[in-house]
């Protein structure tokens, strides 16, 4: 082989050999490729980010939130006109701390409704009718009876008193019934819950009671367990801290400290009720103040509560408020969502009351029976209200084991008579008689209604009776007549303020006060020409003097302000009720004018009466002293079926005997009657009582 040939055959040898080795690096180089690629993250590409390999959120880094390291390295840098924001992608673990911290807020807020509830359904479970004082209290289960509800009501003013009022109206099919745990819920075709939800109600009629029911029944865990935090207030509370200032979280913290633990965010995260018994009672304006939506503002009460009600103050919080008709346009109506009224009871509850209130079925059933009576119907029909009830089961259980069924009360001022000795003989067994007599300090708390009842008070305080000479403890031992309402304080009030058990007992101590006085002294304090010198010759006391001025008093008033006390006024005037007071109280034997003067009187008011509901007043007052003659010619001429030509004053006795008489009036026929103007407006309160008039 010559020299080139070897020379080739080695040359070629080497190249293979490089060619080879050059196609080993090659396939090591693209395996490593491979690999690095396969095995590629951005923790390789930038070692300053982590990789965690779950969802992560992404921030855009802007000047205000670098470190100190990364603004001095930015400074350093040329400047440019645009710079690329830099993206800091951060995990969002869930901490073992914010699991802890969560945990203890929700175990804090279960604490403080245990706590609230706890204390709540302590407060609620006795129903105490009367007064704290005198011992009359039962457990709410076992003497609550459901009262009637119903949505809606009419709205209007009425310029009636209240009592009237109810005497004045029948229940109808279509009113809507609402249970009382359902008051915040949606009605059929309703889908809105309503978040404000007005309560009216005259004084008596349960309202107070369907407040701490409702409260009950939360605490107690059987209804309304969405709402979080009840909280009842009452403006007769309140009222004492009207020139204070309070954050919201402090007024709430001063009541109940069961929920001092609660946060600022709690406020906004959490479900409340507020509630606001007696808004007849309140002294807040309720109208124009500031805004505030801050729970830990300070600021009037009056601000905190009108800001509660307008929904700007805790918006999504729900607010129920109770008050008498009379009062219930303090709240604008736009600010209210529904409106319900509580009518007290029907006829089905005034039954299963006695049942409870007596726990002797024989016992009630003659009571209940007693009140059906048709020349009581007056009398069943004031067991609408539950006070009412409560007088007439106390005063009929004490009185049936020992008084024959013709002598057992038929009127009201009859029942209140013998209410008024009930009370006094359960002062007496107390052995509280030191000094002063019975007819004395009933004189003064007679004086004490009749100032107040004048300025259309319910509510008085210290020096009220202080101006009245009584005693603040014998006021309390009087319990049954006046009661002491005790403020409950949670740290920095605590306020006597006082009221009598219910309104009408406040008309009838008012009258009995007018009347003794004008007995004894022939003082007239209805009149401006007080005194009255002059005696009949057959040595009776002139008393028509004083019941045509309280008859005039009656008629002039607004809004029915005498109404009841006029009624209590005759009624006292009675002999078998002055032979009562004479009896048990001392008071001096005396004989009164005769009725016949005063009965006629009312007869010719009846027929100049434009007013149809003081015309039914009226026919009470003749019921009080005994006198149907009317309502007997009426009842005559309607079983005639001639009432065509009967007088004015026989159309409005028509009208009472139709209210009273219990009979159907879902349709009333008015073409069995005259149509002239004078009989229909006559007529008004039997067309408002009827359901359809044709």
């Amino acid at each position: 082989m010559d020299f080139l040939s070897s020379l080739s055959v080695q040359a070629w040898g080497s190249f293979a050999q490089m060619s080879e080795k050059k196609c080993e690096d090659g396939a090591q180089k693209r395996k490593k490729q491979e690999e690095y690629e396969k095995d590629s993250s951005p923790s390789r590409k930038n070692p300053k980010i982590t990789n965690y390999f779950r969802p992560v959120t992404r921030e855009v880094r802007t000047t205000e939130n670098f470190t100190a390291e990364e603004e001095a390295e930015r400074e350093s840098r040329p400047s440019t006109s645009t710079r690329t924001p830099t993206y800091t992608v951060h995990s969002a673990p869930r901490t073992d701390e914010t699991d802890v911290n969560s945990k203890t807020k929700e175990r804090t807020i279960q604490k403080c409704q245990a706590d609230l509830k706890s204390y709540l359904l302590n407060q609620t479970k006795n129903l105490f009718q009367g007064t704290r004082e005198n011992g009359s209290s039962t457990p709410l289960k076992d003497t609550y009876t459901e009262l009637y509800i119903t949505k809606g009501s009419s709205g209007e003013v009425n310029n009636e008193h209240e009592v009237t009022e109810l005497e004045c109206k029948r229940s109808t099919r279509e009113e809507k019934k609402i249970h009382l745990n359902n008051i915040f819920e949606p009605l059929p075709k309703e889908k809105i819950r309503p978040q404000r939800v007005l309560t009216n109600g005259i004084a008596g009629i349960g309202k107070t009671v369907a407040v701490q029911k409702f409260t009950h029944d939360w605490a107690e865990g059987t209804a309304n367990q969405n709402i979080q935090f009840v909280f009842p207030f009452t403006f007769r509370d309140l009222n004492s801290m009207k020139d204070e200032c309070f954050s919201l979280m402090d007024l709430i913290g001063n009541y109940f400290k069961e929920v001092k633990d609660l946060e600022t965010s709690d406020y906004d995260n959490c479900s409340f009720l507020f509630i606001f018994d007696g808004l007849d009672e309140s002294q807040f304006p309720l109208d124009k103040s500031q805004m505030c939506r801050c729970v830990t503002k300070t600021t009037t009460v009056d601000t905190l509560l009108t800001n509660l009600i307008k929904g700007t103050l805790l918006h999504k919080a729900l607010v129920w408020i109770t008050s008498r008709p009379a009062a219930a346009s303090k709240i604008p109506p736009e600010f209210i969502n529904r409106v319900t009224e509580v009518r007290g009871f029907n006829d089905e509850q005034k039954e299963e009351y006695f049942q409870k209130a007596i726990g002797y079925e024989i016992v009630a059933q003659r009571i209940f029976s007693h009140l059906r009576l048709k020349l009581l119907r007056s009398l069943y029909i004031m067991c609408h209200i539950p006070l009412f009830c409560w007088i007439s089961a106390t005063v009929l259980q004490s009185l049936l084991t020992d008084t024959p069924e013709n002598e057992l009360p038929k009127t009201l001022t009859e029942m209140y008579t013998h209410f008024l000795i009930i009370e006094t003989k359960r002062k007496q067994q107390k052995d509280y008689e030191k000094g002063e007599t019975d007819k004395d300090l009933i004189m003064k708390l007679g004086k004490l209604a009749f100032e107040q009842l004048k300025k259309r008070n319910m509510i008085f305080d210290e020096n009220d009776l202080k101006g009245c000479e009584i005693d603040l403890k014998q006021a309390a031992v009087h319990s049954g007549v006046c009661t002491q309402i005790i403020r409950k304080e949670y740290g920095l009030h605590r306020q006597e303020c006082y009221s009598f058990i219910h309104l009408s007992v406040q008309e009838f101590l008012a009258a009995l006060y007018v009347l003794e006085t004008f007995i004894d002294s022939r003082k007239n304090l209805l009149h401006i020409q007080t005194r009255v010198k002059v005696a009949s010759e057959k040595g009776e006391i002139p008393i028509i003097p004083l019941h045509k001025s309280a008859v005039e008093v009656a008629l002039v008033s607004k809004y029915g302000q005498w109404d009841l006390f006029l009624r209590f006024l005759f009624g006292l005037s009675q002999d078998k009720n002055q032979k009562l007071l004479q009896k048990i109280f001392g008071f001096e034997e005396r004989r009164l004018q005769s009725n016949q003067e005063i009965i006629k009187y009312i007869h010719s008011e009846i027929k100049k009466l434009p007013n149809s509901y003081q015309s039914i007043n009226l026919f009470h007052c003749l019921n009080e002293l005994g006198d149907q003659t009317l309502v007997e010619q009426v009842q005559t001429y309607q079983s005639s079926g001639d009432v065509s030509k009967i007088s004015p004053a026989h159309w409005s006795a028509l009208a009472f005997v139709l209210l009273v008489s219990g009979e159907n009036l879902d349709v009333f026929d008015l073409k069995k009657y005259h149509k002239s103007n004078e009989v229909l407006e006559r007529l008004v309160p039997v067309l408002k009582a009827a359901k359809k008039a044709v």
